[in-house]
């Protein structure tokens, strides 16, 4: 373990966690109005209803994965089901939702290149973090495939590396020699998913620390119909302004 392990697994995770709390702070106080997805379906939607669909289902259990193999303890896990076991299912259920959801970041992207409107809405900002995100899931897979073994030969498990490390942060005891004893694909896995975190205060991806729950709470919305057939008596004429497009309003117009 050297200084720079030190600064990597063990600072830099703290740095952007404070960055992604002040600049959500600062959006919402200052940019209230560009706190969206500005979306683009307006302009194009038929590429967008298999392309949306696919990346957020895919990315959504992506990081219901990831959760439940840094947040478990192995030694939990292994009590229910054998590592083998374990190991196979995620790695058969981590493989088809990153390919659903790198399919559906590659077809946005397209799109957003290829159609004219869209592209032309696209900002700096949105470039940037689709190239983050984009290599931020390629590497997840290079990880999950290849990132098995040590250069040395010798099997590698995440759970046993990655995993620890990321539990020490939350109790703000970062176990550096854990996360050191990782394979370099999970490093830069890991760099680029950190990234990733930093860039969301000022991206778009904002809307996905979005929650609606005033919709739980609001009033319902009531609709009613009007009977054509049998209008309702009219009740005279009243101070004030007469209502537009109801029978009384018509029969005083005929």
């Amino acid at each position: 373990m050297n200084a720079l392990d030190i600064l990597l697994w063990g600072a830099l995770p703290y740095v952007v966690a404070v960055g992604l709390v002040a600049g959500m702070i600062w959006r919402y106080r200052y940019d209230q109005f560009g706190w969206t997805t500005r979306s683009s379906q307006l302009y194009e939607s038929k590429m967008l209803r298999i392309a949306s669909p696919m990346f957020h289902y895919g990315l959504f259990v992506v990081l219901a994965g990831h959760l439940m193999g840094l947040l478990i303890p192995k030694a939990w896990t292994d009590l229910v089901v054998p590592q083998e076991t374990y190991h196979l299912v995620a790695l058969v259920a981590g493989t088809l939702a990153g390919i659903a959801t790198l399919v559906g970041i590659a077809l946005l992207i397209y799109r957003r290149r290829t159609i004219g409107p869209v592209f032309l809405a696209t900002t700096r900002n949105d470039k940037l973090m689709y190239v983050v995100l984009g290599a931020a899931i390629v590497l997840g897979m290079v990880a999950t495939l290849t990132g098995g073994h040590t250069p040395t030969g010798e099997e590698h498990n995440y759970r046993e590396t990655v995993s620890i490390w990321f539990r020490s942060l939350l109790v703000f005891q970062p176990d550096v020699a854990a996360m050191a004893a990782s394979t370099w694909q999970f490093k830069v896995h890991i760099l680029v998913g950190l990234a990733l975190f930093a860039l969301i205060p000022f991206s778009r991806l904002v809307h996905a620390f979005t929650v609606p729950l005033h919709y739980v709470f609001r009033p319902y919305v009531v609709y009613r119909s009007r009977d054509a057939v049998e209008p309702t008596p009219s009740r005279g004429r009243v101070r004030g302004w007469d209502p537009i497009g109801t029978p009384d309003r018509d029969r005083r117009d005929r």
